[in-house]
């Protein structure tokens, strides 16, 4: 007699409404002007943790829409170029797709070597559009500032990959 498998569905609440929500509260939470010490709080990208974890937990198309969206929220976050998040946002999400067949599987450093990989990538394509639009580059600390707080963020990225990755096996 053949037993039942238990399989256990994850839906897109689980992973994509609810990391926005958080991405989108602790991206706020970061915005906001408070110094301690004459140091400000960091502000990374948060939703580049999920540009890069959504694509290989499982490709959907719903997810490049909230990036999208969190993206035109981060530009109204930052007084950015409108849509200029949002477009850098999905680059990633299509890089990362496009190698989701090579990184699923992948050790945590191999992860991180494309994680860093992308987030150099997406920084560089943020500071020539910034550039270009204001006619003046912007500061090089301040750009380092930005990226290595983003850079730290992996180990959520790598739990958000984890975390979901066998949430369905109907799509292995």
């Amino acid at each position: 007699m053949r037993r039942p498998v238990a399989v256990r569905v994850v839906g897109p609440v689980q992973w994509i409404y609810i990391p926005a929500g958080v991405t989108l509260a602790v991206t706020i939470l970061l915005a906001t002007p408070v110094e301690l010490f004459g140091l400000h709080l960091p502000e990374p990208v948060i939703p580049m943790v999920l540009a890069f974890a959504w694509p290989l937990i499982r490709p959907s198309i719903t997810a490049p829409l909230v990036l999208a969206l969190l993206g035109v929220l981060l530009d109204i976050l930052t007084y950015g170029p409108l849509g200029l998040w949002g477009l850098v946002l999905l680059a990633i999400y299509a890089v990362v797709l496009a190698s989701r067949s090579f990184l699923i599987g992948q050790d945590t450093a191999v992860l991180f070597a494309w994680y860093a990989a992308c987030c150099t990538l997406a920084f560089l394509m943020a500071y020539v559009a910034v550039s270009v639009f204001a006619r003046n580059p912007p500061s090089i600390l301040s750009l380092i500032g930005q990226v290595v707080p983003t850079l730290l963020l992996f180990p959520f990225a790598n739990w958000v990959i984890e975390r979901f990755e066998d949430g369905d096996v109907r799509f292995r």
